[in-house]
């Protein structure tokens, strides 16, 4: 049987590789979108967003705020409403650019992580051919042991803090590793800067209320006058506490040089929390902590007027007092009294409160100074049909006329009345009297639970701390041969702006030689060889 023969097979020489357009785009888009030229750009455009925030009112801090400036501004409300200039940190452009920049920095600063974590195992560089062609040099003739001009040239190198590579000619050393470390240590504190105010925005909230002298406030939602809190904080689950407001104390400069100037705000306070009970005092620039680590602050204070109302039927309608919010620096404040239990025809006044009570003969009442020295409440009266209950929400410090008219005197004008403390006067027709009983203050408390501000404070002052090691770390390099009768030195910078180099290649040359340098920036020959340091 004969053997039967066959062609071996031809192996196809390998092509191009197969090119992969999407994978290419996205490779190039990533390296763009973590290059530092981008992470500046983000951060810039982070900046730039945050503008309108801090100019226009926000809803999410202030919603009364936003309220005033749109019927203030009607204008540019209808121009910044559109563009959703009244929640600017929420909205979808500042969380794109946030999270953008977030991205960028993961993406920067991993790779130079790694880099830097090489690099540090490193030894310092070989040793040139030619130090004469090294930026800085010098030279000077030596006759002395190899060995000894090596061994000073070590010591004076590793007292700066240099890290050495010695061959049998020569050494190699470096230092300045912290500087990329400071830079690294900077830019993850961003990160970690970003992260806690993130964690903040999403586990925190703050909010605040108005309470009067005497009277106290609980951590639950409904005891807030306005009330701001991130997505992942359930409002049923906030930290159990409680705070009277036992007195507060504000006082005022009375002599002729900045009359009127404040100068003692204080609360005291009792405070019931998982640690108990205890009495503290309130500050503007001191708040409080509870055990949970909310926060309380003290951010105002004004005038809060009893009064007392009955009714057509001679019935108590309303009791007790009425936070007025002051309107200029000598706290004339503005109030409402509602009176919607008020029968037969339900009642409602608008007042103010003069805490030193004078009159001008062409501008009418005003406050001559912000104590109550001679308090007094000037107001009007509104009246009408018992109104049904509806449950919507409205302001307690604005009036709604809808519904009412105006109560009016015997000259068919409306009725204007002025009281001092204890005095009252009776409505006409049958409607119903008000009494002034007297005044107490009440203070604005501001509660916070940020949880991520821990992190942010310290991630700011970590990165300044980084940032002044990158900016004033120099890193260097300094070469010394010892070989043929001669000592040559030599360094470069790795940084622009250092300075020093020239000094320090020189005191070199004088802890190894132990002479004056005779030559200075390669006046001095150099062999031609190459060693590497040792393994």
């Amino acid at each position: 049987m004969g053997r039967e023969l066959r062609d071996d097979p031809v192996t196809a020489p390998a092509g191009p590789p197969r090119r992969r357009p999407g994978l290419e785009f996205l490779r190039w888009a990533w390296g763009q979108l973590t290059s530092m030229r981008t992470a500046l750009l983000l951060l810039f455009l982070l900046a730039l967003a945050a503008i309108p925030g801090s100019m226009i009112p926000q809803e999410g801090t202030s919603a009364i705020s936003v309220i005033d400036f749109k019927e203030k501004y009607p204008g540019w409300d209808a121009v910044l409403e559109p563009l959703g200039m009244y929640h600017v940190y929420t909205s979808p452009g500042f969380s794109a650019i946030y999270l953008l920049l977030f991205i960028s920095l993961v993406g920067c600063i991993i790779p130079r992580v790694t880099k830097y974590a090489r690099s540090v195992r490193k030894p310092p560089p070989a040793l040139p051919a030619r130090i004469d062609r090294l930026p800085e040099t010098r030279s000077a003739a030596y006759s002395g042991p190899t060995d000894e001009a090596l061994d000073r040239a070590e010591r004076y190198l590793r007292g700066r803090r240099y890290r050495v590579a010695r061959v049998k000619s020569g050494i190699s050393a470096e230092r300045g590793y912290l500087r990329e470390a400071g830079n690294l240590v900077f830019h993850v504190s961003l990160l970690a800067v970003l992260f806690g105010l993130a964690w903040s925005n999403l586990w925190g909230y703050h909010g605040t209320a108005v309470v009067v002298e005497g009277r106290g406030f609980a951590n639950v939602l409904t005891q807030y006058d306005d009330f701001t809190s991130g997505a992942a904080v359930d409002t049923d689950s906030l930290e159990a506490f409680s705070l009277q407001v036992n007195s507060f104390v504000a006082e005022f400069e009375t002599g002729e040089v900045q009359t009127g100037a404040a100068r003692k705000f204080e609360a005291s306070v009792t405070v019931t929390d998982a640690d108990g009970t205890r009495d503290e005092t309130l500050t503007v620039n001191e708040p409080i902590m509870t055990a949970g680590g909310t926060q309380v602050n003290l951010l105002g204070h004004g005038y809060a007027a009893s009064f007392t109302v009955r009714d057509g039927d001679g019935n108590v309608a309303f009791s007790g007092p009425v936070v007025f919010l002051p309107q200029d620096g000598n706290y004339t404040s503005y109030g409402v009294i509602k009176v919607p239990d008020a029968r037969p025809s339900r009642l409602a006044f608008e007042a103010y409160f003069f805490p030193t009570a004078a009159i001008d003969e062409v501008g009418g009442p005003y406050s001559s100074f912000p104590d109550a020295l001679n308090p007094q409440v000037w107001l009007n009266a509104w009246y009408g049909e018992p109104k049904e209950e509806t449950g919507a929400p409205e302001s307690v410090y604005a009036l709604d006329t809808t519904g009412l008219e105006p109560v009016l005197a015997d000259d068919e004008e409306p009725l204007r009345a002025q009281m001092a403390v204890g005095a009252g006067f009776t409505l006409p027709d049958d409607l119903g009297s008000i009494t002034f009983d007297g005044w107490e203050r009440w203070v604005k408390l501001q509660v916070s639970d940020t949880p991520g501000n821990a992190m942010t404070l310290a991630s700011i002052l970590i990165g300044l701390i980084g940032l002044s090691l990158s900016l004033s770390i120099r890193p260097r390099r300094l070469f010394i041969r010892v070989a043929e009768g001669m000592v040559l030195t030599g360094g470069l910078d790795r940084a622009d702006a250092a300075s020093g180099l020239e000094d320090e290649v020189a005191a070199l040359l004088a802890a190894a030689a132990d002479s004056a340098p005779t030559g200075h920036n390669g006046d001095a020959p150099e062999p031609e060889t190459h060693e590497e340091p040792p393994a």
